[in-house]
């Protein structure tokens, strides 16, 4: 009986680790199997690594030019990967282009410190003036 225990929390343990190192192991995975619908994940976002792919994909501006970065040779490997999925992410739903979602995206980030859009604190006890 002991056995089985011990089997059974090997293939718990097993199957932990697994889902724990999943985005190292994916690689390894093949491609027919991660097609699948049971692996696909609900939204298509694939991650841009460079400055050239994320203007493709159209996350420049007139107001936000990435391309100056390019033809400045600008060393980094492009844009915040949390950032531009959270920005691409309100562009699909809420059906806005760049620049409203980087401000959509901005006013959420001040709501969520308790700050308003103006910039000035909701906290009632700020002091704001003297």
């Amino acid at each position: 009986m002991f056995f089985y225990y011990s089997l059974a929390a090997f293939f718990a343990l097993l199957v932990m680790l697994s889902f724990h190192y999943r985005s190292r192991l994916a690689p390894f995975v093949p491609e027919r199997v991660r097609s699948l619908p049971m692996f696909a994940r609900s939204h298509t976002y694939t991650p841009l690594a460079t400055f050239n792919e994320q203007i493709s994909a159209g996350l420049s501006s007139q107001s936000f030019d990435i391309e100056a970065n390019v033809r400045d040779g600008d060393a980094r490997a492009g844009l915040d990967e949390a950032g531009t999925r959270e920005v691409m992410e309100i562009m699909r739903v809420e059906r806005v282009n760049f620049d409203q979602a980087r401000l959509i995206r901005h006013n959420r980030m001040l709501a969520a410190h308790g700050i308003d859009p103006s910039g000035m604190p909701m906290d009632r006890k700020a002091v704001t003036h003297l």
